[in-house]
């Protein structure tokens, strides 16, 4: 290959600053992408973030013509799949789904993390977000949040809850629930949110919080009964569900999933595909396909999303250290 004058200055222009900063070499002459890419999601397939996350590939793959395998590693709240995340090749070719739980929750539950939320990813771009359902088994025999409250407290420590796993966001809701009526339920973990709705399903629990998403067909069934929904809206999936906040004043726990890029990677590469993201939200197609399970998307560019993860981050912290919330060994 001959080396013309004009690339010798061109290379004359750029190394000093690659010596430094690797990734604008990176950015400079390779194309992005030119293979499949991984998009690890930290939980089981079949809740909120695996949902989002497949919805999401499917449109990318379109969008940047490769295809996007979902990777899911679920464990230990999340902390798996976001570690192997953390550590993996600072390349374009691996992604998180991150959610509440892997970089706001987490960092208030636990004294030392795996991984760094803030110095091992590059925030690109928020993806989804969505209410939180407080869904009950028919065998309690309430019909609505205050009968639940009332038996609950008329029984301490005997109606019990479900959760995707210790500290996960379906965990932390109902903690907070806890702290906010007064009431002593106990709380039943389980490896996955997707085996915790099975286990309120089965009967082998009274209630969790779930999402809209997981939450709606069981509900439309009648296999589960739809108390409240967090916040002080109701969702448009479920008109005729009471919003908790109006009720329970403060309570608005929620759910949200954004997509992360490993420390490191290449400015051009965070920025293209920031940019398809937040195209591929904003399509009508996507948009509704969405909506349809209860998600609102979250199209941000990286210094919002970053932004909004920060006061986030510090909401759950506070109510973290507020209630007394402490974490129990995994």
């Amino acid at each position: 290959m001959s080396i013309t004058r004009r690339s010798l200055i061109q290379w004359s222009a750029v190394a000093p600053l690659a010596a430094v900063n690797p990734s604008l070499l990176f950015a400079a002459d390779e194309p992005w992408p030119t293979k499949p890419i991984k998009l690890i999601v930290a939980f089981a397939p079949g809740g909120f973030t695996d949902i989002a996350a497949r919805l999401l590939a499917n449109a990318l793959s379109v969008k940047l013509g490769q295809t996007i395998i979902v990777d899911n590693r679920a464990g230990a709240a999340g902390l798996i799949g976001t570690q192997a995340a953390a550590q993996a090749p600072a390349d374009g070719y691996t992604l998180l789904l991150g959610t509440i739980s892997t970089h706001a929750i987490n960092v208030g539950l636990y004294k030392r993390l795996p991984y760094d939320p803030v110095k091992d990813f590059v925030p690109v771009s928020g993806v989804a977000s969505g209410v939180l359902v407080l869904v009950a088994h028919p065998s309690t025999g309430v019909k609505d949040v205050g009968e639940f409250i009332a038996k609950a407290k008329a029984n301490p420590g005997k109606l019990t809850y479900s959760s995707g796993g210790n500290g996960t966001t379906s965990h932390l809701a109902a903690e907070l629930f806890k702290a906010t009526t007064g009431t002593d339920l106990l709380h039943v973990p389980y490896r996955s949110p997707a085996l915790a709705t099975t286990g309120l399903l089965g009967g082998q629990v009274d209630m969790m919080f779930d999402t809209v998403p997981t939450s709606l067909p069981h509900v439309r069934s009648g296999r589960l009964l739809a108390l409240g929904v967090t916040g002080t809206k109701r969702a448009e999936q479920m008109p005729s569900v009471p919003a908790l906040g109006l009720t329970l004043r403060g309570f608005d726990p929620n759910t949200w999933a954004g997509l992360f890029a490993p420390a490191g990677t290449p400015s051009a590469v965070v920025t293209k595909l920031s940019n398809s993201v937040r195209e591929v939200l904003n399509s009508a197609e996507l948009s509704s396909r969405l909506a349809e399970i209860g998600m609102m998307p979250m199209a941000t560019g990286p210094e919002e999303f970053a932004a909004y993860v920060r006061t986030d981050t510090q909401r759950w912290v506070d109510l973290i250290r507020k209630n007394g919330i402490t974490m129990v060994d995994l």
